[in-house]
Parts: structure tokens; sequence; C-alpha cells
């Protein structure tokens, strides 16, 4: 029996029911939303949130200053509004007075206690700590140093001013980053090491308990500070329970029994059960599910390491421009999203950047489009006809890309290119990455914040890795310039153009391989309200509803 029939088979024989988890003590099974993570979270401290994994379970935990709306606007959180100076240097924000953190032993009262604009202070100063290694760190690259330290300040209790070297126009997009979370001194330095996994924050949700690779939960804080615009008190679930079920056909069927309430993304086990070839839901599911879908900015992509310093890079093939470009010339970028992504997702033939920001133009930036003559011709001149003496190259991938990454090895063996695969788990790669210890890469960049410079500042040469976003450790002078003078420039249309200008930069010295600009999809239960989405498809639950009552498929 082929696959989808096995599948839908399970579909009709179950009865969809949001089943209940006697591990979340108390609470009522139509009050807890339960989603699988299939990358494992490694850290809940918010100085380690860069991947998706992290930043969803932080999300729910912490708070920052200022935060964004589904539509990216930049919205008051903790701050409730906010002063910048004529010459943009200067931010100077004002703290609501009625936040606390989470209910914790180690605090004074043995209860809670409010935030001030100290408790800031200390968080930015600690994300800088060269001590933490935090990945997050080069967030705050621009903030004045002051002695010794930097220009973080607490004016009072409620006031607190940020210092900036020179303007840096998306710096409030910055400062809503889970990295800027604030986080209470005594219980960090309690903890040290250890808070990834003791974390208290100010969220909606509070800590309650995680196993590592089993299931993390959290609850609901009842002394949340946020309400709804008619006043309510957020937020409305009781729970959140994450699973860390690593096989995708079995989270579809977990899906498919009720006990998950939403899929994210798209995945082969089950794309063509639930999706048309073009990237519709499957008309016999629309009684029951919900497709959420939007552009989403997430630029998935091939990285090169080009550090021709490391030893790595010296022996192999990729250090040559030439071979690099032939790379990108040597495969079918929208044959591949039509086949093994149902169209979902757009075939990245312009730059890094991706659809839906501002700077994004495909009339201006030149991307790659499919080539096998010019790959061909690119090879020759490299020194290799046909591929012929040309060593092995070896690309690094996961489990969830590696039909993509069999599709590009078999177009690339096609011109004589011998490719092999290395499918290793997501926080294995990541770590790997990070360290430079892998030549060639499956890599995804998802925005933290909605400014084009947040994709160019993974060129930018002094954001190497691991201190920075650099994976690639690509260094050119021209691009640093162009990086470095956007950043004084504060009408957009003009800094936009710098953009552009980077961004063809990158594309001709090819230090990446730009697969699909990708697309939010959301697989929602209909008993759910209020999940909507967002372009940085950011899971935010305080605003979820559960109706809870039986589903069942006719």
């Amino acid at each position: 029996m082929k696959q989808g029939n096995v599948l839908l088979v399970a579909i009709i024989l179950n009865i969809f029911l949001l089943s209940c988890d006697t591990s979340i003590e108390g609470s009522d099974p139509g009050e807890v939303f339960r989603y699988n993570q299939a990358s494992n979270i490694t850290s809940l401290d918010p100085a380690f949130s860069r991947d998706q994994a992290n930043i969803w379970a932080v999300h729910q935990i912490f708070n920052g200053l200022v935060q964004l709306d589904s539509s990216l606007n930049i919205k008051p959180s903790i701050a409730h509004s906010w002063d910048i100076s004529e010459d943009g240097t200067v931010y100077t924000f004002y703290l609501r007075d009625d936040v606390y953190f989470h209910e914790h032993e180690l605090f004074e009262s043995r209860d809670t206690r409010k935030v001030t604009a100290h408790d800031f202070v200390y968080s930015f100063n600690r994300l800088m700590e060269p001590n933490l290694a935090s990945p997050g760190a080069w967030v705050f690259n621009n903030v004045k140093k002051r002695n010794g330290g930097y220009a973080f300040k607490a004016i009072n209790d409620t006031i607190l001013q940020i210092r900036l070297e020179e303007p840096f126009p998306p710096f409030l997009g910055v400062l809503t980053m889970k990295y800027c979370s604030v986080l209470p001194e005594p219980i960090v330095e309690y903890y040290g090491d250890e808070f990834r996994k003791h974390p208290v924050g100010t969220g909606p949700f509070y800590f309650k308990m995680w196993e590592e690779d089993i299931k993390l939960v959290m609850r609901k804080n009842e002394n949340y500070f946020e309400r709804d615009s008619i006043g309510n008190r957020l937020p409305y679930l009781e729970a959140i329970a994450v699973s860390f079920i690593i096989d995708k056909q079995s989270v579809f069927m977990e899906f498919a029994k009720g006990n998950l309430d939403f899929l994210s993304g798209l995945d082969a086990s089950y794309k063509d059960e639930l999706l048309t070839r073009n990237g519709n839901l499957n008309p016999k599911y629309r009684d029951r599910i919900k497709l959420i879908s939007q552009p989403y900015l997430n630029t998935e992509y091939l990285g090169i390491l080009v550090d021709d310093s490391l030893e790595i890079v010296q022996k192999s093939p990729l250090k040559m421009k030439k071979v690099r470009q032939a790379i990108n010339y040597g495969f079918d970028r929208k044959k591949m999203m039509r086949y093994l992504r149902n169209n979902v997702g757009t075939a990245a033939l312009a730059g890094f950047v991706p659809e839906g920001l501002p700077a994004f133009d495909s009339s201006v930036v030149n991307g790659y489009h499919y080539n096998p003559a010019k790959a061909r011709q690119l090879l020759k001149e490299a020194g290799y006809p046909g591929g012929e003496g040309m060593p092995p190259i070896t690309l690094s991938t996961t489990s969830s890309y590696l039909d993509l990454s069999k599709f590009i090895q078999h177009q690339l063996q096609n011109l004589g290119m011998k490719v092999e695969m290395n499918n290793i788990p997501p926080a294995t790669l990541r770590e790997m990455v990070a360290q430079s210890k892998l030549n060639f890469f499956r890599g995804s960049w998802i925005a933290d914040y909605p400014d084009a410079e947040n994709y160019l500042s993974l060129f930018y040469s002094k954001n190497f890795a691991p201190d920075g976003p650099n994976y690639t450790h690509f260094a050119n002078a021209r691009f640093d310039s162009l990086y470095e003078k956007a950043q004084h420039i504060t009408i957009d249309s003009m800094r936009y153009e710098l953009y552009r200008q980077m961004d063809n930069l990158v594309m001709e010295e090819a230090p990446v391989v730009v697969l699909y600009y990708d697309q939010v999809l959301r697989f929602v239960w209909k008993n759910i309200k209020g999940l909507g989405s967002n372009p940085l498809n950011l899971l935010t639950l305080k605003y979820v509803r559960k109706d809870n009552h039986s589903e069942k498929l006719n």
C-alpha cells in the first residue's frame, strides 16, 4: 500500500480527540496547546536563542522592551514608549511599572519582584560578556563603550537609556529579538550556566518542567501584564506542552490523532497527503483543518566556507569562485520547488535578501538561473573540464533537507561534479557550522528583525562565527565599506540601494548557493482560535484559545 494511503487509512480509523495529558496536573485538556519540536531545544536562556526551536520556547517565557505585531510593526512591550534623539544615537525607554518576574523562591520575598530599568542594564551587559559566548552578543556591537563597559544606563527604575556609537536605523527592530529579553540577576547568578534549564522571565507562560528530548511544559502566568483589546488578561491557555518527536511521519500521525494542535512547515512524509501539487490544502481536509500561509522572511541556502586561512578550505576546490558559481548555475531551482516542495516558497533567482523585504528587487539584484552550459564552462575555466580531476565535495545536511540535497547532488553529478552527502542531526550541524568545521553545509536564515541589514550581516567581516552570524567567513573590503556606510543613512530608499549593491557583490563572489525564499505553512485544527501567522514565523501563543470538542473525519 502506498504511503499516502496508509496515512489516509490511519486518519479515517482515528477519532480526532484533543487528548488530555495527565502530566499537566489540574489543566483542562481544552486549555493545553500542544506542538512538536523535531529540532531539539538546546537552551531556554534567551542569550542562546539563535534558532527557531529555542526562539519559539523562549518567546513564551520572556519579554523585552519592544515587540513586533503580526505585520512586523514595532509595538510597546515592557517599555510603553520611547524617544530617539535627533542624531539617532540616544534611545530613551519609559518602562511600565506593573511588570513582574515569574514567582521563584530565590527572590527575597520568596515570591516575585517588579522589573526595573536596572534589570535591563544587567541583562544587556551580560549578553556582551565574552565568557558567556552568546551567539547574540553582536546585536549590541554599535552600543557606545563607557568606563570599560557599555552605555546602558538606568536613569531611575522606569527610565532606561541606550547610547550608540553611531546611528543605526534598524536598532529598534534589533531590540525585538529574544536575545534582548529582561532577566532577573539573582536567579541568573545563582544558576549560572544552568539557567538554560531553570529560566525565569516575565512572559505569558512560566517554565514548569523540561525533560530534554522528551517534553517541555510551560504554565499560564496569572500575573501577566498584557491584556486583550477588551481588557481581558492574557494568556487564555492554561499550559503549553512541547514534544520532541524526530520522525516526521510519526509527528504527522500524532497530529492526525489530535495529540498535536498544529503542524508547522512542510515535510516529504506528509506534503502530498495534505497539499495539492500547487500548494493548496487537500480538499478532503478543509472541513477540519485550516491552512495558514504567507511569505516567510527565511532564505534557505547552502553555505560555503571561504576563509582560505583554514586548512579545510585550502584543500577544497570550493575555494575557487568559478567552482562556486558553477554550483549555482548547475541545478534547476524551479523544478526543485515544483516536485519537492509542491511550489511552497519561491525559487531564489535573485539575491540572499528574500521577498517580503522592501530592499528586495529581482530586477536589480542578479541571481543564478539554471544554466548547465554556463556551469560546464566555469568548471573548464577552473581547470576541471567535465569535472575531471576535481576532488569530491561533501555537502552536510539534515534528514529534513535530504531530498533537496539529493536533487542538487544528482544535477551536479550530471556536470561531472562528485558530491557526497553527510547527513547529521540539526543540533550537531549548527554547532559544527558555528565552529567552522564544515566546508559545504545547508543553512537557513530567518530574519531576526525586518530589515535587509539582518541578512547582509552574515557577510560582514567583523561578524565571523562563532562570535557572529558570518558562518562562511566571507570577507570583502568593498562589501564592508558599503555595509558601514548604510548604517549612517536614515533615508530608506538610499539605504536600500546600498543593500542591493551588497547583495549583488555576494552573488558575484558566491559564498552561498541560495535555494529558495520560504513560505510560512501552518496546518491547524479548526477548534484552535487566535493562532495567526507572521513573516518571521514566530509562534505567539498568548492570544490562542481552544474549543474543547471532538473532531471526526467523515
